[in-house]
């Protein structure tokens, strides 16, 4: 039996990787700031679910966006393995599982949305409980949502910081990205870490912000458009050896 990966080239992976990339923002950067900032009231539950009752379809839609980001998470975290192996085949496949715990820790955050769903859509929910009270509860699961997701970038922090590494050691990526992509994996890592560490985090939030969107946008886009445009430098990917047993390796 051949290799796995043989049929295709180190083209196919370069390509899928970036487009995949400027999708997971694109669709991110909707989601997030056309959707939730404009639904969520940091700090006033009345406001909230007022606002996820008269924009029901808009909250789904954010939801199902977060889902094909999650997807493309996976496919992401395969085709960079394939591509980078060839550098160090064990930080690939660590950058990889790091990336994978990510999309496990995010999807089941997800799942408070979808609770909040339930409990602003569900009859028996509204009946049993005060209004207060499902206020209360809405804001619970979404800040129940916002640390796990705390909780997810720290590993993928680790996993730009992984990935960063295997491009500047790797003779057929630019430098400047590998950095730029360390650097984007630095800034998560501190600025997660801050939100744990500093009961102040508030006061320095936008500092942090930047921190952390700055390298993190032009890291992150600078890989895409590269691997884009640019892919075909990369090193024909050798095939896996079969093993003994019929497998490959």
């Amino acid at each position: 039996m051949t290799g796995v990966i043989a049929e295709k080239s180190h083209l196919f992976y370069a390509r899928l990787t970036g487009f995949s990339l400027l999708v997971m923002a694109i669709i991110a950067l909707f989601v997030n700031f056309f959707v939730f900032e404009s639904l969520i009231v940091p700090g006033n539950a009345a406001a909230t679910v007022q606002n996820l009752l008269a924009n029901d379809l808009l909250f789904r839609f954010g939801i199902a966006g977060f889902i094909i980001v999650l997807l493309l998470d996976v496919v992401v975290s395969w085709s960079l393995y394939i591509l980078l192996r060839q550098v160090n085949k064990s930080l690939a496949l660590l950058a990889a599982a790091f990336r994978l715990i990510y999309t496990a820790i995010f999807a089941a955050a997800m799942f408070n949305f979808l609770s909040v769903l339930q409990l602003i859509r569900g009859e028996m929910y509204l009946a049993a409980m005060e209004t207060s009270q499902l206020q209360t509860q809405v804001m619970l699961l979404i800040d129940a949502f916002n640390n796990g997701w705390l909780i997810g970038l720290v590993f993928i922090g680790f996993h730009l910081l992984l990935i960063g590494y295997l491009v500047f050691k790797s003779n057929f990526m630019p430098k400047i990205i590998g950095i730029l992509v360390m650097l984007a994996g630095l800034g998560y890592l501190i600025d997660n870490f801050a939100q744990v560490l500093l009961s102040n985090y508030s006061d320095y939030e936008m500092i942090f912000l930047l921190i952390v969107a700055v390298p993190g946008v032009i890291g992150e886009l600078a890989l895409a458009i590269w691997l884009l445009f640019k892919g075909k430098k990369i090193p024909e990917i050798i095939p896996l050896k079969p093993s003994v047993e019929g497998g490959v390796s």
